[in-house]
């Protein structure tokens, strides 16, 4: 449904070098900048004419935004490290698997090689009716176009859908949630450090946002602590093809375990609904247990209490279902 047209409208591109530099650039311009790392979802914007920026402010030379260190309470990943490099980074398959294998499912080989982790966390909806510049409430407008009788939403939420029933597209974002990142923000006013499972953020709070980034911020480093260090994982993602696509629905989740014994788990499910969803029932009810089909089943079930399904997405309740039943069963 998107309409693709022949050419981008015109902007003023900036190349910053320092973090400094760039948040004079977006101090300067304003709501008519637009910050860009790998570029891989903003060209699309630009091309299909939906986002027309006067300013781009490009990252991509700014060193201290890259790279992977290792930190007293565990990782910090600067913002503009490509999915690439997580992906086969031998500190993060040794520590934090479920971030590389998340990683590993997003998009295609050449993407990843330039994609990043900022702009994967951070990327706006996939919802056409969004992208195609019709006027949702999204974009301003006062109607949701995907929830209406003829719509066609089968990639769209299950949970918490308020006037909005788009989903983050995110793979790395339930694994972060699981692994319980910090992620770094800067403005010009300072720094602030937003936990994981405020990062993303629903209609309720913001429907025009997605994350808590606002204009002039921006995305510096992603930290994760040595909490779930070397703890048993799984990553798993369905979608209508092996590559180069969304997930319909995909799941994370760390477990420990001791004597045979469920310690401590987080599950987090993606794309049903604004932003990654943790499996409350798996971080309340399986510590304690023995390690089991059965209560990986149990939760699996639990997990889908309170969807609502649209007109051409319930198959996606017993597909989460199953999917954090295997993650359970599988991690454990």
């Amino acid at each position: 449904m998107v309409t693709i047209r022949d050419m981008m409208p015109s902007f003023e591109l900036y190349q910053p070098s320092t973090i400094e530099d760039a948040l004079a650039l977006l101090d300067q311009h304003g709501k008519d900048a637009w910050v860009m790392s790998g570029g891989k979802d903003s060209l699309n914007w630009f091309k299909d004419r939906i986002k027309r920026p006067k300013a781009v402010v490009e990252l991509t030379g700014i060193e201290d935004m890259k790279g992977i260190r290792e930190t007293a309470g565990g990782i910090e990943i600067g913002a503009l490290t490509t999915l690439t490099e997580i992906e086969t980074s031998p500190l993060i398959q040794a520590k934090y698997r479920v971030l590389a294998d998340a990683v590993r499912r997003a998009a295609s080989p050449q993407i990843r090689n330039a994609g990043t982790i900022g702009g994967n966390v951070a990327q706006d909806t996939r919802c056409w009716y969004y992208q195609d510049g019709l006027p949702c409430y999204r974009a301003g407008g006062n109607t949701c176009f995907a929830d209406t009788p003829g719509a066609q939403n089968r990639e769209h939420a299950l949970f918490n859908a308020d006037r909005c029933v788009a989903v983050s597209p995110s793979d790395a974002a339930p694994a972060l949630l699981v692994l319980e990142a910090q992620f770094v923000i800067r403005n010009s006013g300072g720094e602030r450090v937003v936990e994981a499972e405020d990062f993303w953020i629903g209609p309720k709070i913001d429907i025009t946002r997605m994350t808590a980034l606002k204009d002039g911020d921006i995305l510096t480093a992603i930290r994760i602590p040595n909490t779930w260090a070397g703890a048993n994982f799984y990553f798993e993602k369905a979608s209508d093809r092996q590559t180069w696509d969304f997930p319909l629905v995909n799941v994370a989740a760390a477990i420990k375990t001791d004597g045979g014994v469920i310690s401590a788990a987080r599950v987090a499910v993606g794309a049903v609904e604004n932003r990654p969803r943790l499996v409350t029932g798996a971080v309340t009810s399986l510590p304690g247990e023995q390690k089991g089909e059965e209560i990986a089943a149990i939760i699996g079930k639990n997990s889908i209490r309170g969807a609502r399904p649209l007109n051409f997405n319930h198959f996606k309740i017993p597909l989460m279902e199953n999917l954090v039943k295997r993650a359970i069963r599988d991690a454990a």
